[in-house]
């Protein structure tokens, strides 16, 4: 699990996106731009690529061997390379729990999923990066649904939208993974095919 001691405000400035892209829409309001920093300085070819692979990185909380992997396996796979790269980002287990409004971030679902609150198709699962597939129902375990914690995230998260791929039952806590990640439906800006010519160089 990916570690980030820099402030989350901090570093979301930086890479030029809002804390509501991880789940901070609850925090205090801030009047800071995320801009992505002084334009002063002309920014190299390579420091846009990296840029964006960092965005992806800290978004989804992954490390570089397991981003380097999932570049690996969007390559291997038929379509656009970048469209396939995100699509098994938001297929991890910890990605589907925070679309599903189960977790107020990934940070959060992460922790939630590896002390096996959830499970994939009536099994438990305790692996954030778990990859779930067109037909999976992922829920909250029968235990877990006493715990006034989900009914506090429930309330917080109350009006946050949830992607159209994902069937979300809020009254049994559960979602069907109904369809194919749309790139359209991402709530950030990301120039994934600099991220695909930095990894083929």
């Amino acid at each position: 699990m990916a570690v980030y001691r820099e402030p989350i405000s901090k570093k979301c400035k930086s890479l030029g996106i809002s804390p509501a892209v991880l789940g901070y829409t609850h925090k205090k309001e801030t009047t800071r731009k995320f801009g992505g920093g002084s334009s002063r300085r002309k920014v190299s070819e390579y420091g846009l690529q990296l840029k964006e692979k960092q965005k992806l990185k800290f978004i989804y909380g992954v490390l570089e061997r397991q981003f380097y992997h999932y570049y690996e396996l969007a390559v291997k796979e038929e379509g656009v390379t970048g469209e396939n790269l995100l699509a098994l980002l938001e297929s991890r287990l910890d990605n589907v729990v925070f679309r599903m409004n189960m977790a107020l971030t990934r940070r959060e679902a992460r922790q939630l999923v590896g002390h096996g609150h959830f499970t994939v198709n009536g099994k438990r699962v305790d692996i954030p990066s778990y990859r779930v597939k067109k037909g999976d129902i992922v829920a909250l375990h029968e235990r877990s649904k006493k715990s006034p914690k989900f009914a506090q995230i429930a309330e917080l998260t109350r009006g946050r939208p949830a992607p159209t791929w994902l069937e979300v039952n809020k009254e049994n806590q559960c979602a069907t993974v109904a369809g194919k990640f749309g790139r359209d439906e991402l709530d950030y800006d990301i120039q994934e095919h600099l991220v695909i010519e930095l990894y083929s160089k």
